[in-house]
């Protein structure tokens, strides 16, 4: 997207950070790599450019010639510009992180900063944000989209578990757990098949299945709509 004085479609700003790697002025780094066919280094960024009077300078949050802001938010570390979000760097992140920090906690093991009211409520993955969304196989731990923790504890941006949901899909794309609370969706499930009895040459059929939400493998009736796991009563299942 072309500079203007306010910023890019990405960040609101008013300067162009010069990239590292090929010299060129660009508003930010996303700018960058949509037109570059390498990445910007964002933590190597040491000059920026007024939009304003054009001067070139190291980066810092006010320009050194005509005293212009070039941004409310400004990270010497990031080198991140943009309009206040609340936001805030996280040290054990190693980026900057949208706020307000008193909102979130870093999860050590997750290795990621994480809403106050998933503390000790999540199950912990190590290292799971330094993995791509299994959605839209682009980063998660660096996106400015934010994370949604998944009952599994595999994570997903926020909009692609969404568009999931959406879609009709209700399975963690990596393991097959049941992304969502599943309890009233198995209830109607029990009533359909109560109400659809299997014909004489079926009826007495069974079925060897692996329940994906606790991993029990049980024997049960074959059933055309679905196979209940008697272990967790999930019909998340498949013949084993």
């Amino acid at each position: 997207m072309a500079a203007t004085a306010a910023g890019c479609q990405h960040y609101v700003r008013k300067c162009l950070l010069k990239a590292p790697c090929c010299k060129k002025f660009y508003v930010c780094r996303l700018c960058h790599d949509d037109d570059e066919n390498h990445k910007m280094d964002r933590f190597q960024v040491k000059e920026v450019k007024c939009t304003v009077c054009e001067s070139v300078q190291e980066s810092q949050q006010v320009c050194h010639g005509c005293g212009v802001t070039f941004s409310e938010y400004y990270c010497g570390i990031c080198h991140l510009f943009d309009k206040d979000k609340k936001q805030f760097h996280c040290q054990q992140c190693g980026i900057c992180r949208i706020g307000p920090r008193e909102k979130f906690f870093h999860c050590e093991k997750c290795n990621l900063c994480l809403a106050n009211d998933l503390q000790g409520k999540h199950k912990c993955v190590e290292n799971v944000s330094r993995q791509d969304c299994p959605v839209c196989m682009e980063d998660i731990h660096t996106s400015r989209i934010g994370a949604h923790v998944l009952p599994c504890g595999h994570l997903l941006h926020k909009t692609c578990f969404e568009l999931m949901c959406k879609n009709g899909a209700y399975r963690c794309p990596l393991c097959m757990h049941s992304a969502l609370d599943m309890k009233g969706y198995w209830e109607e499930r029990d009533a359909e098949i109560a109400e659809s009895p299997m014909p004489p040459e079926l009826k007495n059929r069974k079925v060897k299945i692996l329940c994906n939400d606790c991993q029990h493998r049980c024997t049960v009736d074959y059933h055309v709509l679905g196979m209940k796991c008697n272990g967790c009563g999930s019909y998340n299942t498949s013949q084993d």
